[in-house]
């Protein structure tokens, strides 16, 4: 039985996903504030991580920013009120797998959760399974799957998870145009409506990381009005 940690500092909102997880088949466990929380997920094993934004002590940026540090690679799921974007953009740059705004009905949550770990067990599979084909070279970038690290240039370059995820999927299909939708249903599992900005902030990031002028990329380019190219470099 796969093991969830519910956190949020409302009761209602605590009572209403735990039973609707546990209707689901899942285990919960719950806390009402951010060092409840990183207390329990560092001391505890859980398959997923459904975490409020706004919390007591610390909130959930703080709280998904201190599991990372630890190394806690548990996939998190943001619950937030909050229609600011910054607030997601962070939270996922942190290392979050995804948000999820209030109010909300226990079946988007389910399906997210369903996303996420099926997303999280893939990976490990693929992890588990890499033969000859554990390093990836395109240009002045290495990336290795069975470590998780990505060079440039010889220098190692500290991506999250989902980063690291989304570049080992471009990099995959170079030179394909990829529409964000797809890229969604690829790398985060599900296909969110509405919810392709997530891409978008993604390789943002990865810009920002690997290439050495974001503004004027060389790999990670833009096809207006379709989604985004991943360009390999010829070679004579």
């Amino acid at each position: 039985m796969q093991k969830v940690l519910v956190v949020d500092d409302e009761p209602a909102i605590v009572t209403l996903l735990t039973y609707n997880l546990e209707k689901a088949n899942y285990e919960v466990e719950s806390a009402i504030n951010g060092p409840d929380a990183v207390q329990l997920a560092t001391s505890k094993h859980f398959d997923a991580i459904l975490l409020d934004l706004m919390l007591p002590g610390l909130d959930g940026v703080e709280v998904t920013k201190r599991l990372r540090q630890e190394k806690i690679e548990t996939p998190i799921i943001m619950i937030t009120a909050k229609t600011d974007e910054f607030d997601k953009v962070f939270g996922l740059e942190l290392g979050a797998d995804d948000y999820i705004t209030k109010p909300f009905s226990p079946r988007e949550v389910l399906a997210r959760l369903k996303a996420v770990l099926r997303r999280s067990q893939g990976s490990s599979d693929k992890e588990a399974s890499f033969d000859d084909n554990q390093q990836l070279r395109v240009g002045n970038i290495l990336i290795d799957q069975s470590t998780v690290t990505v060079k440039v240039d010889g220098r190692v370059v500290k991506l999250t998870p989902k980063e690291f995820e989304l570049l080992v999927y471009l990099v995959k299909r170079p030179n394909q145009v990829l529409k964000r939708d797809q890229m969604l249903e690829g790398v985060w599992g599900f296909d969110y409506a509405g919810q392709t900005r997530m891409v978008d902030i993604h390789i943002s990031h990865l810009r920002d990381k690997i290439e050495a002028d974001p503004k004027h990329p060389v790999y990670l380019k833009t096809v207006r009005g379709f989604g985004y190219r991943f360009e390999a470099p010829q070679h004579d």
